[in-house]
């Protein structure tokens, strides 16, 4: 069994290297398994200095021209060669005991894709509210965030991968047509939550909270449509971090 780790980045240069430094050491625990694994990061053009820290990490690089986290995922996979793919944002850590639950599911044979809910190194309340609220829809509605989310190479070849016309939360509708083709296929959904990832709460550093709150109220007010705009969605792609 071999996994593809998949990092998307666009200018990750602050906490890139922490991040894979933790997947590495995570991922030793595959080989106890005999499993082997490869680190793939797609820088997403990048103007500063995330690709030569991702080389220097011993990550093979691949470049995505068109800033979309999407096409990043995308491109990632394109260069993979493992039996699962495994996708994890630049600014987050797995534990050892995730990425074991993650392989023993796995291993049952009976999973097709799942994510992980997720813990914030911020004790802000706003931060601890939004985590709450999504790990909750995520467990109750078996919902993946982009964060980490593993899936059987096959599945994500025979669903065309991440659609281009989502600029955000392009994982949720991954996610829709995944439970549908493991339906089909009489397989499950997991979403693991004894070891949570461990991710950045910068955004709260980067962006006022009422720019979260009008970026949300947007969303809501065009029935999603906004994630489908580049100019609705630059709290992705501004370049703050």
């Amino acid at each position: 069994m071999k996994i593809s780790i998949i990092v998307p980045a666009f200018n990750e240069e602050r906490l890139l290297a922490e991040s894979l430094a933790a997947i590495h050491s995570a991922a030793r625990t595959f080989a106890g398994r005999g499993w082997t694994y490869e680190l793939i990061v797609c820088d997403n053009n990048s103007t500063d200095r995330t690709a030569e820290i991702a080389r220097g990490a011993g990550a093979q690089v691949v470049f995505e021209p068109v800033n979309q986290i999407g096409r990043a995922r995308n491109t990632g996979a394109e260069a993979a060669t493992g039996d699962w793919l495994l996708f994890i944002d630049a600014d987050s850590r797995p534990s050892d005991e995730l990425l074991a639950d993650m392989a023993g599911h796995i291993e049952t044979g009976r999973v097709l894709g799942g994510g992980a809910t997720v813990r914030v190194d911020d004790e802000r309340w706003m931060s601890r509210f939004f985590v709450t609220i999504w790990n909750l829809i995520g467990r109750v509605g078996r919902q993946m965030a982009g964060s980490f989310l593993f899936v059987e190479v096959t599945a994500f070849r025979r669903l065309e991968g991440f659609s281009n016309e989502f600029f955000a939360a392009e994982e949720l509708d991954f996610c829709k047509r995944l439970k549908k083709l493991a339906s089909e296929t009489r397989q499950s959904i997991v979403i693991l939550h004894r070891h949570p990832l461990y991710t950045s709460g910068r955004k709260l550093d980067l962006y006022s909270p009422w720019e979260i709150i009008r970026m949300l109220l947007r969303v809501l007010a065009t029935g999603g449509q906004a994630l489908r705009s580049r100019a609705t969605t630059q709290f992705w792609y501004d370049g703050r971090r």
